[in-house]
């Protein structure tokens, strides 16, 4: 790995953000551990540091051109012009579509879709500037349709289009763009979502374990891993793809 390389982690406060963020650090990069609140990155980046690596904690609302414009500046003079994007951070706003208010489709569009357009348009500069770029959008197996989520689903059908169109425009400037869908995760928004349907999260694992091939529920280490191959030097012909992550076959 090339020891330059400075990637921005989106969400990386938790979940697969913060698995992610401390895969790449352990890969040789230097890692802007991004969230909503500053302060809740900073067991993140002290997980980082305390193995070795080099971490910087950045607030941002990813759905603000402003606050992301400054936070990609901040990160380029405090830790190094990124060329590694992941646009992973996410909200979860589910319900019915009858019951589904304006605000609750608006912010889960604004932070999934809206919020990997933002930075990734503010970090490309530096990509093509240095000719060398890797970006992955965090999709789902949500894309393909789930119930009570048109809002997620939406949003995460969009980043795939979203991403096939960069691995379009980008590509000649030595940038690949790829997505990774996960299936089931054990993060706190599948927590959320066995709540909001009334079940114990032990007892949804469970169920859901029931329906995958590999008879397992997914961690956010399974997802980090995938993401590693994406963004490395090795990976450079893999570009405008869809990866799903999900035990097997969705079909």
């Amino acid at each position: 790995m090339v020891a330059s390389r400075i990637a921005i982690v989106t969400g990386a406060a938790r979940g697969i953000g913060a698995a992610t963020a401390r895969r790449l650090a352990a890969d040789g990069m230097a890692v802007a551990v991004l969230d909503l609140d500053e302060a809740d990155c900073a067991d993140t980046v002290i997980q980082i540091e305390n193995a070795g690596g080099k971490a910087l904690a950045v607030g941002c609302d990813v759905s603000k051109t402003d606050q992301v414009n400054a936070a990609v500046e901040r990160i380029a003079a405090e830790l190094g012009e990124p060329t590694v994007l992941v646009n992973n951070a996410g909200v979860i706003r589910d319900n019915l579509l009858f019951k589904m208010t304006d605000d609750d489709f608006d912010a889960v569009i604004g932070v999934h879709l809206r919020g990997a357009f933002l930075m990734t348009r503010a970090v490309q500069k530096y990509m093509t500037e240095q000719k060398w770029g890797r970006i992955v959008n965090l999709s789902s197996s949500s894309a393909l349709g789930n119930r009570g989520q048109a809002n997620y689903s939406a949003a995460k059908a969009g980043l795939q289009g979203f991403t096939k169109t960069l691995a379009k425009e980008l590509g000649k400037f030595g940038i690949t763009a790829n997505s990774v869908a996960p299936g089931f995760i054990v993060t706190d928004m599948t927590a959320a979502t066995a709540a909001r349907i009334g079940v114990p999260f032990e007892d949804f694992q469970k169920a859901r374990a029931e329906q995958i091939p590999v008879h397992r529920v997914g961690q956010p280490e399974d997802v980090a891993h995938v993401i590693s191959f994406l963004v490395s030097e090795g990976a450079g012909f893999v570009s405008g793809q869809v990866i799903y992550v999900a035990g097997g076959p969705l079909n």
